[in-house]
């Protein structure tokens, strides 16, 4: 068996969450390879609405074994509010949840690290989550991080008060006024309820599950526009968003992974700073902000707006190796006489299938235009129910990108998809 792979093809929100948990029920195992708690998968189904950070969207599928790979940062006070909800809805993750021993634990300190950088920067700030993300990728490429399984760990305490001293020797430099121990209580909680999980070695664990035929999805957070290595450098995540990051977020070779499924939002969103070039700074832009209630499920900040990027797509289809595409959220431009899909850039005056390697150079999208469908279709759930300029938009995506759109959403509930 192979492990398919699932990911965000634009700068986050694409809608995975919801993907994930539909696709759940074709799946054994789902795994999360690399983010945080800035993550925020939201799902919908039975009229209520569930928003995940860290536990894998496979949680609410019975029968399904989900994973939190080595590739992930944890926090065990957001955790274990993830873990308390989803009691109270008497979901029991202690029974199909396993965590990477090799996963890094987002000390409290971190989280004052991440505030202390980012209020540094004053107005060259990249637009953190504040979640403690960046500085515990630092301690962890730094190798001075503290992983789950240390938490079983003897000298846990003593491991913990090393690391927790020095961050607030380099907190000092900052001159950066700052309380940990109301959090530092909540997170020692938090490492309680960690240690009543499936502590694993998580590489042994999902290479033996493929080895017994179970079918493994590898669920990616954020969006390949925001990889450290390939996004829009400095304003990226910390994290390899790409399909190579289930590689090393999960201990798979290369030659374990199968299909690779895409999710690209009908238009272009982007949470905090960087470079967006289809953004819309008018009435459009708030439009599509309004009906697609365009605010982070993590930060609740208002995400910026814009119409679908070709060419950052085509950049994210080729890093991944796509062989699916999944398009959400078209119900958003139900109401949109003419809608657009930049098809390239003008970059000093030449025009360009590329993304630029400055991302300060001034970008001038071209366009081409659409006729809008102009009618509802969250109700619809057949390709033979959907209206023709919409399957025009599709089938136009599919011949640019050469990848098949293979999953409609037309809504954020869990039966407003439909299967191509």
């Amino acid at each position: 068996m192979k492990a398919d792979v699932l990911l965000g093809l634009q700068w986050g929100d694409e809608g995975k969450g919801k993907i994930v948990d539909v696709l759940a029920e074709r799946y054994d195992v789902i795994a999360r390879f690399q983010g945080g708690p800035n993550a925020g998968h939201s799902l919908e189904f039975n009229n209520i609405k569930h928003v995940l950070h860290t536990i894998p969207s496979g949680i609410f599928r019975e029968g399904v074994v989900n994973l939190i790979g080595n590739g992930v940062v944890i926090d065990p006070v957001i955790f274990a509010e993830e873990v308390g909800k989803l009691k109270a809805m008497g979901v029991h993750p202690e029974k199909t949840l396993y965590i990477s021993k090799k996963a890094h634990l987002i000390l409290p300190t971190h989280r004052i690290l991440d505030a202390a950088s980012e209020a540094a920067k004053g107005k060259t700030k990249i637009g953190s989550t504040l979640k403690g993300i960046g500085p515990t990728y630092m301690d962890k490429t730094g190798r001075n991080g503290l992983r789950v399984g240390d938490i079983i760990s003897p000298n846990f305490r003593k491991k913990y008060d090393a690391l927790t001293n020095k961050h607030k020797e380099i907190i000092k430099q900052y001159n950066f006024e700052f309380n940990t121990s109301d959090y530092e209580a909540k997170w020692l909680e938090g490492v309680d309820v960690l240690k009543s999980m499936m502590l694993v070695d998580s590489e042994y664990e999902v290479n033996s599950l493929l080895d017994q035929g179970k079918s493994v999805l590898a669920e990616g957070a954020q969006g390949s526009l925001l990889d450290i290595d390939f996004g829009s450098y400095p304003f990226v995540t910390s994290s390899n968003t790409v399909c190579a990051g289930a590689c090393t977020g999960l201990g798979l070779a290369p030659n374990k992974l199968g299909e690779v499924f895409g999710i690209v939002k009908a238009y272009c969103t982007r949470v905090g700073s960087g470079p967006f070039p289809t953004e819309l700074e008018d009435e459009t832009g708030e439009r599509l902000r309004k009906i697609g209630f365009e605010f982070g499920a993590t930060t609740g900040r208002p995400r910026r707006c814009g119409w679908l990027d070709l060419v950052a797509l085509k950049y994210a289809i080729m890093l991944n190796g796509v062989t699916q595409l999944i398009l959400t959220k078209a119900d958003v431009l139900d109401s949109f006489e003419t809608i657009k899909i930049a098809v390239a850039y003008k970059v000093n005056g030449k025009e360009t299938q590329r993304l630029p390697y400055d991302i300060e150079e001034p970008i001038e999208p071209i366009y081409r235009d659409f006729k809008g469908w102009n009618t509802p279709i969250v109700d619809l759930r057949k390709e033979s129910e959907l209206p023709t300029e919409l399957m025009e938009y599709i089938r136009f995506i599919e011949t640019e990108t050469g990848v098949p759109v293979t999953i409609v959403s037309v809504g954020p509930n869990r039966v407003a998809t439909i299967s191509r």
